[in-house]
């Protein structure tokens, strides 16, 4: 039961928004008591961290599986764009930037644990790159990444449109990547652009 109120949960918070969306509403969408909610969890915001930490934990079991399909460098980042836009592409506002504005202690939670699995996801990236032949070998990979991450957690943070946020993450991948490839990157880079848009 605790799981299907988190997913239930989840996809209204996503939908309709953290602040909007009542415990009343979750209670009568699953046609069950609120009584029954508050038996699993202590608060609403219990609810949301809860619900979030398991979003987290999808996208991060996606995003490995999209690296097991071991991917050239470049693809990689694509096929993770693409996997964002279908599971957010149903929703008007952003849901980083909407749990920041009215959860902000939930959200700086969430962003310090996804920054850490980015961190570690996008210097595997440079690195893969780099040994494809994709990436420049005089990259300063710290460096790239922290450039990157700041810019992507910043869009998920402060726009509010989640149209606007995914155009803008198609910006700063195309970027990130001129500013490291290698003319055989550049080249890949093209044709992905061709492929995605």
């Amino acid at each position: 039961m605790k799981e299907q109120i988190i997913k239930k949960a989840t996809d209204l918070f996503l939908k309709l928004g953290f602040k909007s969306v009542t415990m009343d509403d979750i209670a009568s969408s699953m046609c069950i008591s609120k009584k029954t909610i508050y038996k699993y969890f202590t608060t609403k915001e219990d609810l949301i961290e809860q619900g979030t930490t398991s979003i987290h934990q999808k996208i991060i079991t996606l995003m490995n599986s999209i690296v097991s399909k071991n991917y050239n460098a470049i693809k990689e980042n694509f096929e993770m764009r693409k996997m964002f836009k279908e599971m957010f592409q149903t929703f008007d506002h952003s849901p980083a930037y909407q749990l920041k504005k009215h959860y902000p202690e939930i959200y700086d939670q969430l962003i310090s644990n996804a920054m850490e699995e980015c961190r570690h996801l996008f210097r595997k990236n440079i690195e893969k790159g780099i040994a494809e032949g994709l990436y420049r070998d005089n990259v300063e990979i710290d460096a790239a990444v922290r450039f990157y991450y700041t810019l992507i957690f910043d869009i998920n943070g402060n726009v509010m449109l989640e149209k606007e946020a995914y155009e803008l993450e198609a910006k700063a991948l195309e970027y990130h990547t001129r500013a490291i490839a290698t003319l055989a990157g550049i080249q890949e880079l093209e044709k992905q652009i061709a492929i995605y848009n």
